[in-house]
């Protein structure tokens, strides 16, 4: 059995990796992150001209027509530049929920139009969203809003279903919230807000399948660039007149961190690949969302360590990956919460 990548899914990967790793030098990141939005919106556009953006949408609507794999090889791409874009919102979240809406799927497919997903709640779990949709009006709160203040509208999960909200539509509140990673999200109240059902709660289920699939993915990337950038710095980092690289225990962590690593991009790729397969794939996933949760929480920490006062330099992009790791841990998720998840689906078996 063949798993390595296609030609295509090889040269698209270079294609991502050549126009994000361009516009994500620290300089222009310490620029984007000073900004008022703090997402680089010059390299969004980049990405919807190249066909990045929607290379899964369908190409009736602007799209690529690919699947969910070359989604993949784009997100593992933004995170292992860390890329202030709206990746995961749009292209695995908000993106493939509106198949019911062309005209705005185009629109999100040019980069012209941001929509984001709306799915967490001040408290409780994801699967059991606790907003409510009756008659086609939706009441409640949810948190962490990935571009949110960037947002013309959102994809809201609801007890009855996921639903297309109007930004601007009556009874819908946004509030900035700053977040560590310092890319604004939002805090969006909904106050008998009229939406547009897109789907049941399976398509609920669908959307946060992808979600958790994406953040996984990302984290692959970001764990790389950070062990990447870990052992390029123990090789040039001398001390006693030999690189730091030599010593025994600088060794056994960088070792353990590559396993780790290693551990994060398998299990990712190994659920993104059952998905984009059709397999059953929600216990694979949550195996690697526990793992990219907390292998990704050791990979960042021992690049900290190991790069000593150099690492917490914020001209330096160490700290760009670590919280990345620590955003994408928490979306849809850690690791507790994914092991618990996973127990009652193993439970019910």
């Amino acid at each position: 059995m063949d798993f390595s990548f296609t030609p295509e899914q090889i040269e698209l990967r270079e294609l991502a990796a050549r126009i994000l790793g361009d516009a994500t030098s620290p300089e222009r990141a310490k620029a984007v992150t000073a900004s008022e939005s703090g997402v680089d919106l010059d390299l969004w556009a980049a990405m919807a001209t190249a066909g990045l953006v929607g290379i899964s949408l369908p190409e009736s609507a602007g799209g690529g027509g690919f699947g969910w794999l070359e989604t993949c090889v784009v997100l593992e791409e933004v995170g292992r530049t860390a890329a202030a874009v709206p990746a995961l919102a749009v292209m695995a979240l908000a993106g493939p929920a509106l198949t019911s809406q062309p005209d705005l799927q185009r629109a999100v497919a040019e980069g012209t139009t941001v929509v984001t997903a709306a799915v967490h709640e001040p408290v409780g779990d994801p699967f059991s969203p606790a907003t409510t949709a009756t008659g086609g009006r939706l009441t409640g709160t949810k948190v962490c809003v990935p571009s949110g203040t960037l947002a013309s509208a959102f994809v809201v999960t609801t007890n009855d279903g996921l639903y297309l909200v109007d930004a601007a539509a009556d009874g819908v509140k946004i509030e900035r919230a700053d977040t560590t990673t310092k890319v604004p999200e939002a805090r969006v109240t909904f106050a008998d807000a009229p939406g547009v059902q897109l789907g049941g709660p399976d398509a609920v289920e669908a959307l946060l399948w992808r979600g958790i699939s994406a953040a996984c993915v990302m984290t692959s990337g970001a764990c790389a660039a950070a062990l990447a950038l870990t052992a390029t710095y123990t090789v040039e980092r001398h001390q006693f007149g030999k690189p730091i690289a030599s010593l025994q225990a600088v060794s056994q962590r960088t070792g353990d961190a590559y396993i780790d690593t290693e551990a994060i991009r398998l299990t990712a790729w190994q659920a993104a690949w059952r998905m984009s397969e059709g397999l059953p794939c929600s216990e694979q996933l949550l195996a690697a969302k526990f793992q990219s949760a907390e292998a990704g929480w050791r990979v960042v920490h021992a690049a900290h360590h190991l790069h000593g006062g150099f690492g917490v330099d914020r001209d330096y992009p160490l700290h760009r990956f670590f919280l990345l790791h620590k955003q994408l841990e928490l979306q849809l998720g850690s690791g507790t919460p994914s092991l618990v998840h996973l127990g009652r689906l193993l439970a019910q078996v």
